[in-house]
């Protein structure tokens, strides 16, 4: 209190201090007081005095600041005591009442002080059961956590043994799950910190080791799964072989059951299967698709075994490496793949091709498998990838060998397996249409190199060509040598032995031509085209018309010198034309159109060339010939006294030997083409005996001797008609026509009114074949003895005088229109 009231009256001194002062700096200006004013209430508003502290430092008076918050103080002083006059007399009674209360805080303590005793007395032994009762749940949560470490410690035992049991059995993916479980499971929870480590040390090592097992496993597929897709790719392709020659079979039963209703067209032709062809057909059939569509249940299919690279993408996938295993088989198959490609320059590629081509194909099977069942492995788009890379390096290849390559064999073997390999390859989704693009690329070349071959085989046939008629002493020779090639004109079977019209030449020839139509189509064949009839009678157009005519050309114009060779060549010509109407319908029925397309499409006969060579040769020895016995025609007495009455000489000869001749060539000519050839001779008789009155060679001649030459000609005429058993009606009267023009003259020299040959309608149906400068020649040598013109009719009287008149009106108009 003392204190307080102290204050109090320094407070009230100090402020007078500063009012005298103030008073007696009265001086002072009204700036000051405005500061103070300023300042009281800054203080009063909790306002910052920072810039009153400042501007009185700046200004170089602080003692005005410090007087001004000195007398700020002291007018806030007289104010706090007058509050604390205010609330004196409550505090005073707060005393008052806490004093009233002391002697019940003193009976409050010994009560407290009392009830702590007997609680100490009371607990204590409480408290002893309470620390026995801690120390034995420490030692059961010990002995709980010591039982719990042990069973984890066993458990962690047991799945380690597990996992080191599944090691030794090679069963990696269980191994590989206990690790998995130790580490998520067990591995935090371990209590043994050397067990921790241990553990942690070990299943890394594990993994590794496992790794490395299945990375060895793996590469010992990759190497073995190269000589299982070689295997692989023959087996296909040797499917694909047997389903072709399956269907060969039975297009060749169709043709044999087609042609056998062709011939016989009444007759109902059946073709029955063997049970056994029909299993062995359903077998081929199963172990296609067996090839194609089956997987086993243990992985292997057609004869190829997945399953370590089946574990190992597993594997790869349960140890978190799926992608880098994805790419280190893609870079390792197509490592595979590229070396496949490369060819030995040590072997022939004829040798070595179908090693080469089975290879990739193998290689794609697999791939196709893999991308099917492996579940990710390869994508579809790497394997479109490695099989454009396939496609240009194996037509880089087959580019490189067929422009190699100088024999069509080889060729036709080649594309044959490449044809092949493009059916199996088929089978499983892949493109081919680019390796079928290089064989149509070198289907000309080939063609070229096959004419080349069968040039030189022609050429060695008909080298051996002996001219003479073929004999066939068993029926399988006539089977082989005119039934294969439908040379026979009838359906009888001839009596054995058989001699043949053709020589050995037709049959040599028709096996090389027929051999070429099977190349060419077995080369169209498989190759993506399917109507390839137009390209395989292209070249069997030119093998005809360009190599064997050509040849037989050759032949007849060198190797041909006697009537005989010749007769057997044209013979040989006329089989030959049977022969090409087989050519064309065996190339249809192999390409597979109907024959009535293949008829539709025909040409004239391609060997014509040949056979006309053939029938003018045989025709120009006849000829020849019959020119020896003409020269009989000059011994013609022209100028007899009565006509002869059995024939002249001359053709007495020439009926000997044209009988001859017939009996001869109707064993071995067609009647057609014998009707040719005797037509040329006779027409060319007919020419020489014009010639001979036309010639230099008569002077003169009289009526007796036109008698005579009329006997012979009818002795001409009568042989024609008696070849009417051989030859129809018509052929025998176009055989007399061949003699028209000598049977023109000398009915015209006979008329009683040769001048009616002036006449334009009578010459062009009696006379068409009669020259006028020969009519005026021969007109004109035509004398009678008493005038040397007409003598003839002169010795018949008056009645030959208008036949002389006419027949001189008729030389004198023809001389004058020439």
């Amino acid at each position: 209190m003392q204190p307080t009231k102290s204050r109090r009256k320094v407070a009230p001194n100090t402020a007078t201090g500063a009012k005298t002062t103030a008073t007696d700096n009265g001086s002072a200006d009204s700036a000051d007081k405005l500061d103070q004013l300023l300042l009281s209430s800054a203080i009063c508003n909790n306002e910052d005095i920072g810039p009153f502290i400042r501007k009185a430092f700046t200004s170089g008076k602080p003692e005005t600041l410090l007087l001004h918050l000195r007398h700020f103080a002291r007018s806030k002083e007289s104010e706090i005591e007058e509050v604390c006059k205010a609330h004196y007399q409550d505090f005073i009674l707060a005393v008052d009442d806490l004093k009233s209360l002391l002697s019940d805080v003193e009976s409050l303590k010994s009560s407290l002080s009392t009830s702590n005793s007997k609680l100490q007395s009371v607990a204590g032994p409480l408290l002893d059961s309470l620390d026995s009762f801690l120390e034995s749940r420490t030692v059961l949560q010990n002995v709980n956590l010591a039982l719990g470490s042990i069973s984890t410690c066993i458990r962690l035992i047991e799945i380690c043994s597990r996992s080191n049991y599944h090691l030794s059995r090679n069963n990696f993916y269980m191994a590989l799950k206990c690790l998995d479980s130790i580490e998520t499971e067990l591995l935090d929870k371990t209590p043994s910190s050397t067990l921790r480590r241990m553990l942690e040390k070990k299943i890394p090592e594990i993994r590794a080791h496992i790794e490395r097992l299945v990375s060895k496993e793996f590469g010992d597929w990759l190497v073995e799964i190269r000589v299982v897709s070689r295997n692989l790719g023959q087996l296909a392709i040797g499917q694909a072989s047997s389903a072709r020659q399956r269907e060969e079979d039975l297009r060749i039963k169709q043709r044999q059951a087609e042609e056998q209703s062709r011939l016989s067209l009444r007759d109902c032709v059946y073709a029955l299967q063997d049970e056994d062809e029909n299993e062995d057909d359903q077998h081929g059939q199963h172990d296609g698709v067996g090839l194609s569509n089956g997987l086993g249940n243990d992985g292997h299919s057609g004869g190829f075994d997945l399953t370590p690279l089946y574990r190992a993408y597993h594997i790869n996938q349960t140890l978190g490496l799926e992608d880098r295993f994805k790419q280190y088989y893609f870079e390792n198959r197509k490592l595979q793949l590229t070396s496949d490609f490369q060819v030995s320059s040590m072997t022939p590629f004829l040798e070595s091709h179908q090693t080469f081509f089975a290879q990739i194909a193998g290689f794609f099977i697999v791939e196709d498998r893999v991308l099917r069942t492996s579940g990710g492995l390869i994508s579809k788009m790497e394997v479109e990838n490695l099989w454009e890379t396939a496609m240009s390096k194996m037509c880089g290849v087959l580019e490189d060998q067929f422009s190699r390559m100088q024999t069509a064999n080889h060729l036709l073997l080649i594309k044959d397996y490449v044809s092949l390999l493009g059916v199996t390859l088929r089978r499983y989704g892949y493109p081919v249409d680019a390796l079928l693009d290089v064989l149509s690329k070198h289907r000309d070349k080939y063609h070229e190199l096959l004419l080349s071959d069968c040039r030189k085989q022609i050429a060695e046939a008909l080298a051996a060509d002996k001219f003479e008629q073929m004999l066939m002493k068993k029926e399988y020779e006539y089977s082989m040598n005119v039934l294969s090639f439908q040379l026979q004109t009838s359906d009888i079977a001839p009596a054995f032995p058989y001699v043949a019209p053709f020589s050995s030449t037709v049959p040599d020839c028709c096996r090389i031509v027929r051999s070429f139509i099977e190349d060419s189509v077995s080369f169209m064949s498989y190759g993506g085209q399917l109507d390839f009839y137009d390209m395989v009678k292209k070249y069997l157009d030119r093998l005809l018309g360009e190599a064997l005519d050509e040849a037989l050309l050759k032949l007849i114009n060198t190797a041909v010198h006697g009537v005989s060779q010749a007769m057997q060549m044209a013979a040989n010509m006329a089989v030959m034309e049977r022969a090409c109407d087989f050519f064309f319908r065996h190339a249809a029925q192999l390409s597979g159109i109907p024959l009535r397309m293949a008829e539709r499409g025909r040409r004239q006969f391609p060997l014509s060339r040949a056979r006309d060579a053939a029938e003018d040769m045989l025709s120009g020895l006849l000829k020849a010939k019959v020119d020896g016995f003409m020269t009989l025609i000059e011994n013609v007495n022209w100028m007899a006294d009565e006509p002869p009455q059995s024939g002249n000489e001359y053709v007495n000869e020439v009926m000997i030997y044209l009988e001859t001749l017939v009996s001869t060539a109707q064993q071995i000519l067609p009647a057609q083409v014998l009707k040719r050839v005797l037509q040329e001779v006779l027409s060319h008789i007919s020419e020489k005996i014009v010639g001979a009155l036309y010639g230099d060679s008569v002077k003169r001649f009289n009526v007796n001797a036109i008698i005579g030459i009329d006997v012979d000609v009818r002795l001409l005429e009568s042989f024609a008609d008696n070849q009417a058993p051989i030859f129809s009606d018509g052929d025998a009267n176009q055989l007399k026509l061949a003699l028209s023009e000598s049977r023109q003259l000398i009915n015209l020299l006979l008329s009683n009114h040769p001048d009616n040959y002036l006449n334009p309608v009578i010459r062009e149906r009696s006379y068409k074949a009669l020259d006028h400068r020969k009519v005026v020649t021969i007109s004109e040598k035509l004398r009678d003895p008493s005038d040397r013109l007409f003598g003839t009719f002169g010795s018949r009287g008056a009645k030959q005088n208008p036949k002389k008149k006419s027949l001189d009106s008729l030389i004198k108009r023809l001389r004058d229109a020439s």
